[in-house]
């Protein structure tokens, strides 16, 4: 994890994130091709049960767990603020998507949705977190404002 990333001094279980990063590509994936609304809508509430202390209900974060348990895959412990700040971006992100799908701005829904999975697919595979870039960026502009 980089220097940059707001530190909340709490520890997460990298592996996880990363398979529930593997659960969201797949939703999106799956939204952009059955433009299903209901899809962003239920990621929308796994985000949110995940961001708020209700990992136990999020069936994305138990099946991450149990795919984790499954196949034994290690356990990778990183400070859990950078993974919090990047599920804040993934529920704007998909806030914005529906309300773009449900005024028909195909153009914006794909943009959106590009910029999305393409974040999504830099911390999956590379561990590289777009939102702790964004967070040094916006705290160098405005140090104040993250006091």
């Amino acid at each position: 994890m980089a220097q940059q990333c707001p530190l909340i001094f709490r520890q997460i279980d990298a592996t996880v994130t990363r398979i529930n990063t593997l659960f969201v590509i797949l939703a999106l994936m799956a939204f952009l091709a059955l433009h299903n609304t209901i899809i962003l809508i239920a990621l929308i509430i796994d985000f949110i049960l995940r961001l708020y202390g209700y990992k136990q209900f999020s069936p994305i974060n138990r099946l991450s767990l149990l795919i984790q348990k499954k196949f034994s895959l290690p356990i990778k412990m990183e400070d859990a603020g950078a993974k919090r700040l990047a599920a804040f971006f993934g529920v704007a992100f998909t806030i914005i998507l529906l309300v773009a799908s449900w005024f028909h701005a195909d153009t914006l829904v794909a943009l959106v949705a590009g910029i999305f999975l393409f974040c999504a697919a830099l911390e999956l595979f590379f561990g590289f977190c777009v939102a702790c870039k964004i967070y040094y960026i916006a705290k160098k502009i405005y140090p104040k404002g993250f006091e």
